[in-house]
């Protein structure tokens, strides 16, 4: 059973999840490249992998089986695992509980040698569709705090397959970082009785200075005081706090803000690992907080984090974020045939 432990000086939570120290990926830097035949994620090796819990399917076909274009599957090697209960206890000074929580993968495509930037529009939106339905069913579950949606592509990026696919993970706490952009955005909120993210919005379109691009719901841009090369952010320009509730009509519009912004990265950056991140109100909160603002970070890894900012979190970033945003408006995105 993995675990978590809470950490008594800063209240970081850690999961110790020792049944991931079975992949054979976790003790080697190999990529994982397979040819089709052999890669689970693609079609006709759905037995490779632990039984769907979501899939699209065109037209009827049986589960697990071909026939599906998007697949939600549990992680074969979680780390952190749905069944059981919290079981909280302290033991002196330390604080620790069972590993619960969800661990899913989303196989995005098919395709083995297709990323998203060269998804179609649709695609791409089914993704997005299959993350609220994951997210919203999830949150039912009591034991869940936080619910994180993130993307690890390339082998610098974390990712021990090539096939494109994101992740879903579930915890029973809020984690640290989260908490502290949720209070911090309070804070503002309780002093300006505006929300921080809706006035990065205004003034990012009013200066143009760090937009990269934008259309009627979605604005990327690079923030102000990026900790990397070409971190990039997507915001909803009207304020919602929970992802799972962005309203229909604005879907297709994320999903072609979403692919234009890893394209313009792509074509700028040489193709280069990344990750991607959605921020999201936790679990608990109220759908109407006037605070927080959801939004999408991407982290292409062009830089690697060393002593100085595991010793102080300060992050030395050698790219200007309005230069990052002058290069990436001057991609030319092909004009497919």
């Amino acid at each position: 059973m993995p675990e978590l432990r809470k950490d008594p000086i800063i209240g970081r939570w850690v999961i110790i999840s020792t049944e991931r120290g079975k992949r054979p990926s976790d003790f080697t830097t190999t990529f994982r490249r397979k040819e089709n035949s052999a890669c689970p994620f693609c079609p006709g090796n759905e037995s490779a992998t632990p039984p769907e819990i979501l899939a699209f399917r065109p037209t009827p076909s049986e589960p697990n089986k071909p026939g599906w274009t998007l697949r939600v599957i549990p992680n074969k090697y979680p780390a952190l695992r749905i069944e059981g209960d919290l079981n909280r206890e302290g033991k002196g000074i330390y604080d620790k509980m069972n590993g619960i929580g969800a661990h899913e993968v989303i196989i995005e495509t098919t395709d083995h040698s297709k990323d998203m930037p060269d998804f179609e529009e649709k695609e791409v939106e089914d993704i997005i569709w299959a993350y609220i339905q994951r997210i919203k069913d999830l949150s039912k579950d009591p034991r869940f705090g936080y619910i994180l949606i993130f993307k690890n592509q390339g082998e610098e990026a974390g990712a021990s397959l090539e096939h494109s696919h994101s992740q879903l993970i579930a915890t029973p706490v809020v984690p640290k970082r989260v908490t502290e952009e949720v209070e911090k955005s309070k804070a503002y909120f309780n002093y300006k009785e505006r929300c921080i993210f809706c006035d990065i919005i205004r003034q990012e379109i009013s200066e143009n200075e760090r937009m990269v691009v934008q259309n009627d719901f979605f604005i990327a841009l690079e923030p102000f005081a990026p900790r990397f090369p070409f971190e990039t952010w997507i915001l909803p320009k009207s304020h919602i706090a929970h992802f799972k509730n962005t309203k229909k009509e604005a879907v297709s519009s994320l999903a072609k803000i979403l692919k234009e912004t890893l394209k313009r990265l792509s074509l700028a950056l040489n193709n280069p690992p990344y990750n991607y991140m959605i921020h999201t109100s936790p679990v608990g909160e109220s759908d109407e907080i006037d605070h927080y603002h959801w939004h999408i970070e991407i982290i292409p890894k062009l830089t690697r984090v060393a002593g100085f900012e595991w010793g102080t979190g300060f992050y030395i970033n050698p790219t200007s974020p309005e230069d990052a945003a002058k290069y990436l408006n001057e991609v030319k995105i092909p004009t497919p045939v």
